[in-house]
């Protein structure tokens, strides 16, 4: 593992829940009044759309040096987008393992951050550099996702992924957490933003459920999606009945 934990640093007075998006976000409140504590070398975000989970693993990837856009540490070539005001206030407590890197120039930073919207494009400039071997626009979406995680996914260092279940099969999602699982035993941590009761299954890994309460440390059996994942796949029509159309 490289970091213990995340906070924010934050002036007097500043980023209060007057000051709007994201501070009145719950989770991001939490944040900045207790900061967020990694136990663990994987750490899975799981909420709702609209909960923040992707708001929190953007600012975790910037405040690291990764490209908010998507892409490598070190390197900022997909978007001008500025670092957003969470993402410039994220400052890390390193482990003893991490305190060389965490402290280190931005260029000395190892890791990536794949995000499913920019995933494409970002990957495309991976093989522009020539860090990738292959270009994503020859390939689908899904053997994109799964080049660069084979191919980028190797070097000790901070793996930020929002949503990265969105362009995968079951087959590739399976694959993913075995590439996790390397990732945790070579010294390295991931944090992934998910919906997937799949990924979350990792052994050994912490799941943060975020949602209006803020954030708190669940196991993977107590998850809201697992329950109704679980309930579906045993009756379809329980939950379709609500949904289509009588007739």
């Amino acid at each position: 593992m490289l970091i213990e934990r995340a906070y924010v640093d934050l002036p007097e007075g500043e980023g209060t829940a007057e000051d709007g998006w994201p501070w009145t976000v719950p989770c991001v409140r939490q944040l900045a009044d207790e900061g967020l504590v990694f136990r663990a070398p994987v750490t899975f975000l799981v909420g709702e759309n609209g909960s923040g989970k992707s708001t929190l693993a953007e600012a975790l990837a910037e405040g690291f040096g990764l490209d908010s856009y998507g892409g490598s540490a070190g390197y900022k070539y997909a978007s001008p987008r500025e670092v957003s005001p969470l993402g410039a206030r994220m400052r890390f407590d390193p482990t003893r393992e991490g305190r060389a890197m965490v402290r280190a120039p931005r260029v000395r930073r190892r890791g990536f951050f794949l995000r499913a919207e920019t995933a494409l494009e970002a990957l495309s400039g991976e093989c522009r550099w020539g860090r990738i071997s292959r270009d994503p626009d020859d390939m689908s979406h899904g053997e994109g996702f799964l080049l660069a995680f084979r191919e980028r996914f190797s070097q000790r260092g901070l793996y930020v992924l929002d949503e990265p279940e969105a362009a995968l099969s079951f087959s590739s999602c399976l694959e993913l957490i075995g590439l996790m699982d390397e990732l945790a035993s070579s010294g390295a941590q991931v944090i992934c933003a998910t919906h997937s009761p799949l990924l979350t299954a990792l052994p050994g890994a912490e799941i943060v459920e975020v949602g209006e309460h803020g954030m708190r440390s669940v196991e993977w059996a107590e998850l809201g999606v697992v329950d109704h994942w679980r309930r579906y796949l045993n009756d379809p029509r329980a939950y379709l009945r609500h949904v289509l159309a009588p007739g």
